[in-house]
């Protein structure tokens, strides 16, 4: 045991203090917040200011509002032919041609000239705005309320959903607690995908430590003073250290970074708000769904979540990164080599994550129940499936099913590991790891 930890200090202290892991940790939450930041600029730059003439010669009074005064739009009086000669002279970017409304259920065709191609966002703003004018009058062509049309426009269906159980005495009862599909979908994708990218990225960390230390023949000084089983379980956990670190520090480092990074932000004007989304909802609604949401966030089993998700990255990360651990022990220098043994590992990686997609859309499906048992897929699939609250016994069974599974590949990887850790020039071949496991000690 005490080998063991030797091994896993080793590990730890020599990846997190070499100078690629600093700037790694320090830099990437760097870099993602400085994006943002860059984004939200390119978001608010205005650009150069647009000026548009309108040539109105229908019945409805059109006058465009400029807020924000990156569009200006100005009516003009003059003959259109005249106007089309001469915009650019009057300082103007293009021209808005309003013809006559001859029936109000009809579409009316605005057109617009200009030597300047017009952004399909602007197109739909104008569009937009003249059809808001052109409802308005054909209400009042029409003679219709104005406040009944929006009482019967503005009619919405809003689903709750509530939670049902049958408490001791086997009544039905509602649950106080509201479930909320996006809110799961959103928390479940996230540590699905979160546990998918840390098996990938520190499971090929491992096998390639493997494979240098094999290379370099350090492995060879190494095996006279501690088990093979106790060096490749001893780096596995020391990896998976280095994960947690340096996931703890991003984590820490980023919401720091936001914080302060907030006081820079550009606001955007409200033309630009209007730009970017068409049917923005107001601010009161906006504000309306954030605490609603947040409310919901607050309803969330947390200890329950957060149990859920160490437990799978453990069970997983230790499942994939002994197999990883077997596959380097067993690689020489060629790496087309290494890629043919990597494909039967990552493929129930790569397919997890699409059956995670799957089974967040139906979340009590057959797929979503068997897949999160299944241990090769259960680590993202699982989490993915807690925000849902599946039964008690789906969780159970595939939390001892995992166990079981990290426990016998750690040792099915220890068998192919010894042996393969000190043989050098053979071309290994998935027939060959299989007689290497009932090799004799």
């Amino acid at each position: 045991m005490n080998n063991l930890w030797l091994i896993i200090e080793r590990e730890y202290l020599t990846r997190v203090k070499k100078r690629s892991f600093i700037l790694m940790t320090i830099l990437t939450p760097i870099i993602m917040v400085a994006f943002i930041v860059i984004v939200s600029f390119i978001f608010a730059y205005q650009g150069d200011k647009t000026r548009i003439a309108i040539k109105n010669d229908s019945q409805i009074d059109i006058v465009i509002s400029s807020e924000g005064k990156q569009t200006v739009y100005v009516n003009k009086t003059d003959h259109l032919d005249s106007l089309k000669k001469n915009y650019t002279k009057l300082d103007f970017d293009g021209l808005l041609y309003i013809p006559a409304v001859k029936n109000i259920k009809n579409e009316l065709r605005v057109q617009y000239f200009s030597e300047k191609q017009l952004s399909l966002t602007s197109k739909e703003i104008i569009e937009r705005k003249i059809a808001r004018l052109l409802r308005q009058y054909k209400i009042k062509q029409l003679n219709i309320n104005e406040k009944d049309l929006e009482n019967i426009e503005g009619t919405s269906v809003a689903l709750d959903e509530k939670n049902l159980k049958f408490n001791d005495k086997g009544e039905l009862e509602e649950s106080e607690k509201q479930n909320n599909a996006a809110v799961a979908t959103i928390l479940g994708g996230g540590m699905g995908f979160m546990v998918y990218i840390i098996l990938f990225v520190y499971g090929m960390m491992v096998m390639r430590s493997v494979m240098e230390e094999k290379m370099n023949r350090i492995v060879e000084v190494m095996i006279s003073s501690v088990k093979p089983f106790e060096l490749m379980l001893g780096k596995i956990i020391g990896v998976g250290a280095v994960g947690l670190t340096q996931f703890l520090i991003w984590g820490i480092l980023t919401m720091g970074l936001m914080f302060v990074a907030g006081f820079f932000m550009p606001e955007l004007d409200p033309n630009q708000m209007d730009m970017a989304n068409a049917n923005m909802a107001d601010a009161e609604d906006i504000e309306m769904q954030i605490m609603d949401a947040w409310t919901l966030l607050s309803q969330q089993n947390w200890l329950l979540i957060f149990g859920v998700f160490i437990f799978y990255f453990l069970g997983g990360y230790f499942i994939y990164a002994s197999l990883f651990a077997a596959v380097g022990s067993a690689m020489g220098d060629d790496l087309g080599e290494g890629q043919t043994l990597t494909l039967p590992i990552t493929i129930p990686i790569i397919l997890a994550i699409y059956i995670m997609f799957a089974v967040i859309n139906n979340p009590n499906s057959s797929l979503a129940t068997w897949s999160s048992i299944f241990p090769l897929f259960s680590p993202i699939v699982m989490p993915a499936r807690i925000p849902f609250e599946p039964a008690w016994w789906e969780l159970g069974l595939s939390m001892v099913v995992l166990l079981c599974t990290s426990i016998f590949m750690i040792w099915l990887s220890g068998r192919i590991y010894r042996v393969g850790i000190l043989m050098y020039g053979k071309k290994v071949s998935f027939k060959e790891l299989g007689k290497w496991l009932f090799y004799k000690d």
